[in-house]
């Protein structure tokens, strides 16, 4: 493990160049990894583990999208592609990768196959973080762990079928058997993580709500909006908006900020957009400050998953979510935007 400084903070983090894929392998040469579930995460984490040399099964429902998904990226029914229970039997990792409304439904079949010396690998926190709200509480002989990668299943796939990789943090809860820092290592190495840094499941849980309603999700689509509707509300057409709103954010700057930060992108503008971005950065950090304050509060609390629970156990909650999503689909920002995607030049 490396001692490495962020801005004057130490940090411990694990590279591929100290833990190297063989030594992954190593570790993992005698277990048996079930990945629950095959939605968002399951995907990425057990198509980059397979391609990797581990031996990985999938545990889904049978007859369902998600299954017929599986079978189609090459999961063979009754070798490697099993209903839940079977395949959470045959496993020595569980990788628990439904949905948090998923996990606390399928918590009783699960825990019966969490017998002593197994591991069970969340890349969430929520469900051990709110226990008292989840019900989710593994027996003490168990491991259990966390691999988060930074990013969508779809992001850890890509990069990884690229020959690059996701950062991810990585957690301990339980350590019962004496080897969960290596297994967990293992596992974040054979996903596909860039590099592995420390956290535990509160601190995990608590960022990555936050980043979602914020800056990575709720925030950057709610700033969007604002400055679309004004612009149109000021005469500019559609594609003026949404280029000046969503296109030279996603296409040009951030890809400067990635490369280089954020102190880099600004030198590299005009001195124009250098002195009007210091003179509103603080404004709107100032301004936005309160609501992000109120925001963590409400994680820290419990509230936001009191909310995320309650909401899924509403039996027409897809129906009316599909509604919401589709509001978002169907306003003229982005339908400019699904526009102005198709007028872009291929490569």
């Amino acid at each position: 493990m490396a001692k490495i400084n962020f801005g004057g903070v130490e940090e411990n983090v694990i590279t591929r160049e100290e833990f190297p894929l063989s030594k992954a392998r190593e570790v993992l040469k005698n277990e048996v990894i079930a990945i629950v579930g095959y939605g968002v995460q399951g995907p990425g984490q057990s198509l980059n583990l397979r391609d990797n040399g581990f031996n990985v099964i999938i545990g889904q429902r049978k007859d369902s999208k998600s299954w017929d998904k599986a079978k189609k990226d090459g999961w063979v029914e009754g070798v490697s592609l099993f209903d839940i229970e079977e395949a959470c039997e045959k496993a020595t990792i569980i990788q628990y990768l439904l949905s948090d409304a998923g996990q606390i439904a399928l918590w009783p079949n699960v825990k019966k196959h969490l017998t002593k010396g197994k591991a069970l690998y969340f890349s969430h926190g929520f469900g051990i973080t709110y226990k008292e709200q989840t019900g989710i509480v593994p027996p003490a002989d168990v491991d259990v762990i966390l691999v988060a990668p930074k990013g969508s299943g779809t992001s850890l796939r890509r990069l990884f079928v690229a020959g690059q990789g996701l950062n991810s943090s990585y957690a301990i809860f339980q350590d019962a058997t004496g080897k969960a820092f290596d297994r967990v290592v293992a596992l974040g190495i054979g996903v596909g993580s860039g590099y592995l840094f420390e956290t535990n499941f509160q601190k995990e849980v608590y960022s990555d709500l936050t980043g979602e309603r914020g800056v990575l999700m709720g925030a950057l689509a709610g700033i969007m909006e604002a400055q679309y509707n004004l612009l149109r509300s000021k005469g500019h057409s559609p594609s003026e908006a949404f280029n000046e709103t969503v296109e030279e954010l996603t296409q040009s700057l951030m890809p400067l900020v990635a490369e280089n930060g954020m102190d880099w992108m600004y030198a590299n503008c005009s001195t124009t957009a250098q002195r009007g971005a210091l003179d509103w950065k603080n404004k709107f950090r100032d301004a936005v400050a309160p609501v992000f304050k109120d925001l963590y509060e409400s994680v820290a609390t419990g509230n936001e998953a009191k909310i995320t629970i309650e909401a899924n156990r509403q039996k027409d909650y897809r129906v009316k979510l599909e509604e919401e999503l589709k509001t978002i689909h169907d306003s003229e920002m982005w339908q400019a935007g699904a526009a102005v995607r198709k007028l872009r030049p291929k490569a």
